[in-house]
């Protein structure tokens, strides 16, 4: 990937960017250095959500805005049916509640906190591929239902 990202930068003309192999809990940045965070969901992918985020803090400049797409739930979801629903939906495994996303943000710092639904999934979304598993996909609605959303998730470093 980052021999690909470069030879796309090579080739728009591009020479103020740079591209850097790290992970996500460990960004290979000084303090207070970067304007904007931008991901296309991928922390939920990581089981350090807390180290994330405070690297996320870490690395921003005062004032740096965070600004990813992730996949969050509402409300609580028994374990049993995160598994279920997992069939349809990989990145669920992992994803926060959209309160206790708000609560990690605010915990290591970040304000002007908002969480933006994208996409609101429904019953019917799932309906044809969890039948074809052998799920009762009546039986899930009440815990599925409108509670697992993509959202646009904003923050601020004060």
């Amino acid at each position: 990937m980052l021999a690909l990202a470069n030879e796309n930068k090579r080739k728009a003309g591009v020479e103020n960017v740079e591209f850097l192999k790290g992970q996500i809990e460990n960004i290979p940045l000084p303090d207070n250095t970067v304007d904007v965070i931008i991901s296309n969901c991928v922390i939920n992918l990581s089981a350090a959500k807390d180290r994330v985020l405070r690297e996320a803090f870490r690395v921003l400049k005062p004032g740096g805005r965070f600004a990813v797409s992730d996949v969050v739930t509402r409300g609580e979801i028994p374990p049993e049916i995160r598994k279920s629903v997992l069939l349809w939906v990989g990145c669920v495994a992992g994803a926060l509640e959209e309160n206790d996303y708000r609560g990690k943000l605010t915990a290591v710092g970040f304000e002007q906190i908002e969480v933006q639904p994208t996409r609101i999934y429904r019953t019917e979304d799932a309906r044809e591929f969890l039948t074809s598993k052998g799920i009762d996909v009546d039986a899930l609605a009440p815990h599925i239902d409108g509670k697992f959303l993509s959202a646009f998730i904003h923050a601020v470093k004060p």
